[in-house]
């Protein structure tokens, strides 16, 4: 537990060594733009008549930098904050109540950890804690969940079950809109549900310091909670750009499945997490992966309806993920291990 961020961090004056990143990884003192291009999508019209045109727009997002915002979504709105509520109660606990849930291992099902799944090997750390675990089906992993705060399981169960209901209704109409068979997104690409809670502390530095490295996500697809607070960043046209908060809007992320499945049509942007110096952030991310042992390839439909060749190889989704790990997140030197060549 003496590695946990939170239980030291408000003492220290200047940012640590090990925290500090190298010049052309650190976000600087520059000032980032914000990402006004990013499309905030009402879904409540894909329910009142105008499904096509949600379901156009969505495709247009996905082809044009992989991250939209999505309002209207029919997700709690008194949900979403008592699990943001929840979320910061957990995380200000004494650490007696929170230590048997850290581990360094990243094994463990339900896991508190600082910075990556790899803190003991990597050489700088990101300033961050975050509480990761699974979350479908909900009764067979619930009991692993944290025993406090007392509502926990009880909130935290149904804003997975919404969040998820939502990830899919969101594949369903990508499903549509490429014209894929009903039920393409099935148990296979869609059957692992994990669920990771993150707490930026104010940090020293953050000129210096990231609250995640860039990277792309390895999974199909990814909803971000980010409440009121910015912080999130997307690399787009080679500059970084800052995800603008809205009220109760959840940050759609695709994941490099699904520029796979749709043989490079959706990007899957690099994108990044910064911190600040006054106030601690709290994030929602659900993300949902494909099984271990399902098999990822451009959809056959689409190759025949574009009449074209694929450009990746057929590959398990653990191939995949070890090879993820392998490049440390690196998402096109990952997809290159895919690529067919010639």
């Amino acid at each position: 537990m003496e590695n946990l961020l939170s239980s030291w961090c408000s003492t220290v004056k200047s940012l640590p060594q090990n925290y500090v990143f190298p010049e052309d990884e650190r976000p600087g003192k520059q000032i980032v733009p914000i990402f006004k291009n990013c499309p905030v999508i009402d879904l409540e019209k894909a329910v009142s008549g105008d499904r096509n045109n949600v379901i156009q727009q969505i495709l247009q997002a996905c082809q044009d930098s992989g991250f939209f915002q999505v309002i209207n979504h029919r997700v709690c709105e008194d949900l979403i904050d008592d699990t943001m509520e929840i979320i910061k109660e957990f995380f200000n606990m004494p650490n007696e109540d929170k230590a048997s849930l850290y581990s360094l291992d990243p094994h463990k099902s339900c896991r508190l950890y600082t910075s990556s799944f790899d803190y003991a090997r990597e050489p700088i750390h990101l300033w961050r804690d975050s509480l990761k675990h699974p979350c479908h089906p909900l009764d067979k992993f619930v009991d692993l969940w944290p025993q406090k705060p007392s509502k926990y399981r009880d909130v935290v169960g149904k804003y997975t079950v919404e969040v998820r209901n939502l990830s899919l209704k969101l594949l369903e109409m990508i499903c549509e809109g490429l014209k894929l068979k009903s039920g393409y997104f099935g148990d296979e690409l869609t059957g692992i549900q994990m669920l990771t809670l993150n707490h930026y502390p104010p940090c020293p530095d953050p000129s210096l310091a990231m609250g995640i490295s860039k990277h792309r996500d390895p999974n199909i697809i990814t909803v971000l909670y980010q409440g009121n607070m910015c912080g999130l960043q997307v690399l787009k046209d080679g500059q970084w750009f800052m995800v603008e908060t809205f009220p109760n809007a959840f940050v759609v992320n695709l994941g490099q499945q699904l520029k796979v499945i749709s043989n490079g049509k959706f990007e899957s942007a690099e994108h990044r997490a910064v911190t600040n110096s006054k106030e601690a952030r709290y994030t929602i991310a659900s993300f949902i992966n494909p099984r271990n042992d399902a098999f990822i390839e451009p959809a056959k439909e689409l190759l025949e309806k574009d009449d074209c060749c694929p450009l990746y190889r057929a590959f398990s989704y653990r191939e995949f993920h070890d090879a993820f790990e392998e490049h440390r997140g690196e998402g096109e030197a990952t997809l290159e291990v895919f690529k067919i060549k010639g």
